[in-house]
């Protein structure tokens, strides 16, 4: 009452303050009261009752109640024994070992071309003429060599008979013998030379070579013309292959020849024959890998009765590895991240952790991994959610 007296007394404005402190005083009471009854509440740590997801350590829960828990699905690793295949690109051409490069023996000019490029030609068959002045040096060389061998070998006989006789010395005799031998040896050398010319063609005159097929097949490279000038040996003038056999030869990199194995299937396919396949085996693998490619020369023969084979084609093949035990998982329990792949493995019930895996091949829409085991239940939809 005392108080309440002396309050009255005071001036209005001493009254108002006096009243507004109170008024302060009082709400920070109430707020102290509030927050040492909801203290508790707000120093909660993160994995609060009502989380979606609580994270410990490298461990993910999701908790009863959590919305997230009809959003995700798991389901088991599986395994399966498959035969992964690889598609790669190749060509047709004409195997090496049916194929001959028809080389002029002689220097000289093309005095005819008798077949085109694609013409078919049997064994035997007229190619082209040359006119060589080599070709008439070495007749001329050989018909020397005879007659010089006929004289030396009377005078030898004629010897032979003086020296019985007594009328000729042995050290005549012994030159005439090895005048003989000389003419001989160089008559071989003569006829030898000629006998590799003919090997290419016939000789016709002193001048003239026809050259002819060694090998039933086609012209499938012509580099000469009517009135070339062939100087060189070793340049070729064309080309005859046999296609009744032809490869297709695949170009296979690095880290796919996993796939390819001597006599293992093959199917091949080529741009003219579209929906058709072609099953062979492989018949070469190169033992060389590209430098600049790093690929590698993979062969497979095929029978080529009809022509159905052009060399150039196009064609795609595809290898077929042996079959072995793999892992199979849907491609969308996948996440990359930083380059590094990965899958949300469950620990326990709701409780998951991340796990990285390699990535081997895409097979029939999944994935084939390694990194996990058969039966581990991993997530395969909704692990966006789990995924920070």
């Amino acid at each position: 009452m005392i108080a309440l007296e002396k309050l009255q007394k005071l001036q209005p404005r001493a009254r108002l303050l006096i009243a507004t402190a109170v008024a302060i005083a009082l709400a920070g009471a109430l707020w102290a009261v509030k927050a040492e009854r909801g203290g508790d509440a707000h120093h909660q740590p993160a994995d609060a009752v009502n989380a979606q997801l609580i994270r410990r350590g490298g461990a993910i829960f999701v908790p009863e109640g959590s919305p997230y828990r009809a959003r995700i699905a798991v389901a088991p690793v599986q395994q399966k024994s498959i035969s992964r295949s690889k598609l790669v690109t190749g060509a047709v051409e004409a195997d090496p070992t049916r194929t001959v490069k028809i080389l002029a023996p002689v220097a000289g000019r093309v005095a005819s071309l008798d077949v085109s490029l694609g013409d078919a030609v049997k064994k035997g068959q007229r190619l082209a003429s040359i006119d060589s002045g080599d070709l008439a040096q070495a007749v001329a060389d050989a018909e020397k060599a005879r007659a010089t061998v006929k004289l030396t070998k009377s005078a030898f006989e004629r010897a032979t008979g003086l020296n019985k006789a007594g009328g000729l010395a042995l050290r005549e005799l012994e030159q005439a013998q090895n005048d003989y031998r000389q003419a001989t040896t160089e008559l071989k050398r003569a006829e030898a030379r000629l006998e590799v010319i003919g090997d290419s063609g016939t000789v016709s005159g002193q001048r003239q070579i026809v050259l002819t097929a060694p090998i039933d097949g086609t012209i499938t490279a012509l580099e000469t013309a009517p009135g070339d000038f062939i100087d060189n040996a070793t340049e070729s003038m064309m080309t005859i292959s046999n296609l009744e056999k032809v490869w297709v030869t695949a170009s296979v990199q690095e880290k796919d020849l996993s796939f390819v194995q001597k006599d293992e299937r093959v199917e091949v396919t080529l741009l003219a024959y579209p929906g058709e396949v072609f099953s062979g085996k492989v018949q070469v693998i190169s033992q060389l890998l590209e430098a600049d490619t790093r690929r590698n020369k993979v062969r497979i023969s095929f029978d080529n009765p009809y022509g159905i084979f052009k060399l150039n084609m196009f064609a795609s093949v595809r290898f077929f590895a042996p079959a072995a035990q793999s892992l199979l998982i849907p491609s969308s329990a996948l996440f990359i991240v930083n380059d590094t792949t990965s899958v949300f493995v469950e620990t326990a019930p709701w409780t998951f952790q991340r796990k990285p895996v390699v990535i081997e091949a895409d097979y029939e829409g999944s994935t084939i991994v390694r990194g996990l085991e058969p039966g581990q239940r991993i997530v395969v939809r909704g692990g966006v959610l789990l995924n920070d």
